[in-house]
């Protein structure tokens, strides 16, 4: 059931982005479409009752309770941020709106790949902090060695994004022949 559950809540974000940023761009209605795009959060709020729930009755901590942790970590640490992404793509394929930055070249580029770096580290805290919350809920009363292993899945993750990340620092994206540099801004964090 959990399973399910995370598939329905993955298509569920993707079909109320759909239609938030639908209603916003092609049907000219933006409040009812950002009133469609706040309801994504409350898929995840769904997920974690369920799983707490499922532990709750007694079942067993398997994989499924450690994937329903990351995918909610993930959600916290880059939701908003897809979200955002998307409606500044909407809004200049759909409505006429400037054209979104993109991740740079050089310098600009790896600033923006340690502020995803940054986004991994929140949604793997997040999620082994759940995995932890359910470890000792457990407690000693069942097997929570796949919880564990879960926890070790985020950090491997973390790890990963970050030699990506000090790969565009080392060999940073060149621009395209005739580009001109990009600098970093500063501003909001992406």
């Amino acid at each position: 059931m959990i399973v399910a559950l995370i598939i329905a809540c993955e298509v569920g974000f993707w079909v109320l982005l759909a239609a938030g940023l639908g209603l916003r761009y092609l049907a000219k209605m933006p409040r009812l479409g950002a009133a469609v795009l706040l309801c994504e959060p409350l898929l995840e709020l769904v997920l974690l009752v369920v799983t707490t729930l499922d532990l709750k009755n007694g079942a067993t901590p398997d994989w499924k309770h450690g994937v329903a942790a990351l995918y909610l970590g993930y959600t916290v640490a880059y939701g908003h941020y897809t979200v955002k992404w998307l409606d500044g793509h909407a809004a200049y394929r759909l409505a006429g709106g400037p054209k979104p930055a993109g991740a740079g070249h050089g310098r600009a580029r790896a600033v923006h790949e340690w502020k995803l770096w940054v986004r991994t580290v929140v949604a793997a805290a997040v999620a082994m902090g759940l995995l932890e919350a359910a470890i000792r809920y457990v407690g000693d009363a069942g097997d929570v060695s796949s919880l564990t292993s879960y926890q070790g899945a985020a950090l491997r993750i973390v790890g990963i994004h970050g030699i990506i990340a000090v790969c565009y620092t080392i060999w940073p994206k060149k621009a395209p022949a005739g580009a001109e540099p990009e600098r970093v801004k500063a501003g909001p964090r992406a």
